[in-house]
C-alpha cells in the first residue's frame, strides 16, 4: 500500500471506545433529561435524534440515539452499527416494525421507517457522501452494503409504541 492510499483510509477508534462513546451520550442525554445531547444537522453536517423502536422479540420500547440530515419531511440514516460487522438491532427492530417515534431538537415525532433503494439510494448516499467525505472507505470495512434508512413522518396516527 503506498502512502497516498493509506494517508487516504480512515482510521476508525477501537470498538471499545466507539461502545463507550455510544453509552456516554446516552448517559449524557438521560441525565439531561433530554435537554443537551441532540442537535440539529448543519448545511454540511449531521444532526442527531432519538430514536424509539419496537423491540421485535420483546415489543418493549428501544431508544438509541443516531445520526441524521433532513431530506424535505423525512429524516436520513445509514444503519452502520459503527462501520462494524452486523446490522445495529434498532434496524432490525425497524425491520420487524416500521411505525417508531424520534425525538428531536424541536420534540417528538412519529414516522414510519424503510430502507432506501434505487435511485432514492443513491442520490440519499450521495448526500451523505457530501457530509462526510470518508462514507465509501468506512463503508467498504463492512461485509455488506450499509441500509440508508428513511423515516418519513406519519400524521394522525397514534403512539405506535407499547407503554409500560
Amino acid at each position: 500500500m503506498s502512502v497516498e492510499q493509506r494517508a487516504k483510509t480512515p482510521c476508525l477508534p477501537p470498538r471499545w471506545f466507539i461502545r463507550l462513546a455510544w453509552s456516554a451520550h446516552r448517559g449524557v442525554y438521560r441525565v439531561f433529561r433530554g435537554r443537551v445531547g441532540l442537535w440539529r444537522p448543519r448545511a454540511n453536517s449531521w444532526g442527531t435524534l432519538r430514536l424509539t423502536t419496537t423491540g421485535r422479540r420483546t415489543g418493549r420500547p428501544r431508544s438509541v440515539i443516531i445520526g441524521y440530515f433532513e431530506d424535505g419531511p423525512n429524516l436520513v440514516s445509514l444503519a452502520m452499527n459503527g462501520w462494524g460487522e452486523g446490522e445495529p438491532a434498532w434496524w432490525h427492530n425497524l425491520q420487524a416494525h416500521p411505525d417508531a417515534t424520534v425525538d428531536l431538537v424541536d420534540g417528538p415525532r412519529p414516522v414510519h421507517g424503510h430502507a432506501a433503494t434505487g435511485d432514492e439510494r443513491l442520490r440519499l448516499w450521495t448526500r451523505w457522501r457530501e457530509i462526510d467525505k470518508n462514507l465509501d472507505a468506512y463503508a467498504a470495512r463492512r461485509p455488506s452494503d450499509t441500509a440508508v434508512v428513511v423515516l418519513e413522518p406519519t400524521v394522525g396516527t397514534a403512539d405506535p409504541l407499547p407503554h409500560g
